[in-house]
């Protein structure tokens, strides 16, 4: 159940913005007629809103237009585990269509507007239509990757290096979604949700994130992170940074 989003009709799916990025596949007519069926709105949250609980159902299945979220699960006592980030063309609510329940939460970082796909007309599109059947699987897989790559930095690389992955990786994945065009680049995160991903103390997480502002790589900012050298910020990660083909868009 979802009760803080504001509905409304939204923008028809040939109208999209996402879609002449050059990021994202082009679809073929039938492809886009079929979506705009499948789609019954958009959903509009507010910055720090919740847009799923862990434990929900529901009966729908979302894509961002626009905005940032994160994924999080909470211990008993209050812990926060952030899972990882969405942005637009992120599927939402996937994982509760196909499995009963949400087994995380996901919670905006600034307006965030979704658009609204009936949960009931996912068999048609495994059914009739098989190229977006496999972007649906793609896009699953391409969440496990993120995943792999956000589980090995909590494992084996230095607080360092986690908070310079991480930091790039959001760059990265906004630059390509072209979120950076005004010539803003701030990442809409606070230090706690930096903490709460890397698995560090906020004590911790601010004494890393001075390092790499010594070094001149990022400047934290009233609003998030300002990024100012990403091959800096690559180089300490020790990552080759994002290589994606073009992705789909549903």
């Amino acid at each position: 159940m979802i009760t803080e989003g504001k509905f409304s009709k939204g923008t028809p799916c040939k109208e999209c913005p996402l879609r002449p990025l050059p990021l994202f596949r082009s679809f073929e007519a039938e492809e886009i007629a079929f979506v705009s069926r499948f789609k019954i709105g958009e959903l509009v949250f507010d910055s720090n809103a919740m847009i799923l609980a862990e434990g929900e159902e529901s009966e729908h299945l979302f894509t961002v237009l626009s905005g940032w979220g994160f994924r999080y699960k909470m211990l008993d006592d209050g812990r926060r585990q952030i899972m990882n980030y969405v942005m637009p063309g992120d599927i939402v609510g996937l994982q509760g269509t196909l499995m009963g329940e949400m087994q995380h939460s996901i919670e905006s970082l600034s307006p965030v507007v979704l658009c609204v796909f009936q949960r009931s007309k996912l068999a048609e599109l495994y059914r009739c239509h098989p190229e977006l059947a496999y972007d649906l699987t793609w896009i699953a897989a391409r969440e496990e990757r993120m995943l792999d790559e956000n589980l090995l930095s909590i494992g084996r690389r230095s607080a360092l290096e986690r908070a310079a992955y991480l930091i790039a990786f959001l760059y990265q994945r906004a630059a390509s979604l072209e979120l950076f065009r005004s010539g803003w680049s701030v990442i809409p995160i606070t230090q706690q949700h930096v903490a709460d991903t890397l698995g560090l103390s906020l004590v911790h997480t601010n004494k890393t994130l001075k390092k790499l502002a010594a070094r001149g790589l990022l400047r934290w900012a009233e609003k998030g992170c300002d990024v100012h050298d990403i091959d800096g910020l690559l180089a300490v990660a020790g990552w080759d940074g994002l290589c994606e083909p073009k992705r789909p868009l549903i």
